[in-house]
């Protein structure tokens, strides 16, 4: 019997996922103006898809709709990072340490992000290692046991992924030090050193947040 046809997704989720992938790793950067008709005949559909997607994208705080005119790509503010990286710091030192002693399992899938990172690095590629960034961290916080947590931390993944994107792209040098950190904090992991875990975790996030602030260290 011949396959089956494969079944293309709806046109608005095919808008959808078109712009929320482009607005997450910059390419369509905070400021552009989006209009229907450039968004439908990038992606090859009618005009009331784009509508019903760029809605949805509205309500998750990536765009803004102004009527008749398009929609306006949301920059990334120093206040959103500063309220991320404090919520990053609540739940993820308190996941690192209940982390603590790591199962083999956590280690192996910690060692392969790390190498995930570096390889993404070589090729340049700053939307794939902001993503392993973020897999990195999310691994610790699942390990943690906490669902509510894990939901909570799955929230910010977007915000995340274009904040890494920006901050990669604004202070190249970031790259190699996030591998260091990362790698820093799976040593202290290993070890089972609960607290030198969770200060590397709070050095990590600290220095995205002094850099926010206009300082480096």
């Amino acid at each position: 019997m011949p396959a089956a046809p494969v079944k293309r997704p709806p046109a608005a989720d095919r808008v959808y996922t078109h712009v929320k992938q482009a607005v997450l790793d910059r390419r369509y950067e905070g400021g552009t103006l989006l209009t229907e008709g450039e968004l439908a005949e990038a992606v090859g559909v009618s005009r009331t898809p784009v509508r019903e997607a760029l809605l949805k994208l509205e309500v998750e705080g990536l765009l803004k709709l102004y009527p008749k005119k398009g929609a306006l790509v949301l920059a990334v503010s120093a206040q959103e990072i500063r309220d991320v990286v404090e919520t990053r710091l609540l739940v993820e030192e308190f996941a690192v340490r209940r982390a603590v002693p790591a199962p083999a399992v956590l280690v192996a899938r910690l060692e392969e992000l790390l190498a995930e990172q570096r390889r993404h690095a070589d090729a340049g590629d700053l939307a794939a290692f902001a993503v392993s960034d973020r897999c990195f961290h999310a691994e610790i916080v699942k390990h943690a046991g906490n669902h509510i947590l894990s939901r909570l931390y799955d929230q910010l993944r977007d915000r995340q992924l274009r904040m890494g994107v920006a901050m990669m792209q604004a202070l190249p040098d970031r790259i190699t030090r996030n591998q260091d950190e990362h790698a820093e904090i799976l040593e202290r992991i290993k070890e089972g050193d609960a607290e030198g875990a969770a200060a590397c975790v709070r050095g990590h996030l600290g220095r995205v947040e002094d850099l926010v602030r206009g300082e480096t260290r």
